[in-house]
């Protein structure tokens, strides 16, 4: 499993805490220093059934402003594909990424039922 964060994001934090209180084994990944490629970001948007939208930090200072908001409507998903892979401050996080499932932002009861811990 691959828990793909930014060390300085508190929620990062919680979900990182979360995982090693579990006994949940992870491979650690620093999104702004290993940043997901086009292929990574397109088979997680796949694999999580998320709309793609949904794949953006839209809290962070560069989705503001580079005015994101207004501006997703109108690309193609290839072109969000590729402004994700161009920054990783612009993919929401954190992202655990199992064999049969992405789990994008730390949801502990959704965590809960894709990891089955009680």
């Amino acid at each position: 499993m691959v828990f793909v964060c930014y060390p300085k994001c508190t929620t990062c934090q919680k979900a990182k805490k979360w995982l090693q209180a579990n006994g949940i084994e992870f491979e650690e990944r620093h999104i702004k220093e290993d940043n997901p490629t086009v292929d990574e970001i397109r088979a997680w948007h796949k694999q999580s059934g998320l709309p793609l939208r949904k794949l953006f930090n839209t809290s962070g200072m560069l989705y503001r402003d580079l005015q994101l908001k207004d501006r997703l409507p109108e690309m193609t998903e290839e072109e969000q594909y590729n402004l994700l892979a161009s920054d990783g401050m612009l993919v929401k996080r954190p992202i655990l990424v199992g064999d049969q499932f992405v789990l994008v932002g730390f949801n502990e009861p959704q965590w809960k039922e894709a990891l089955e811990v009680k």
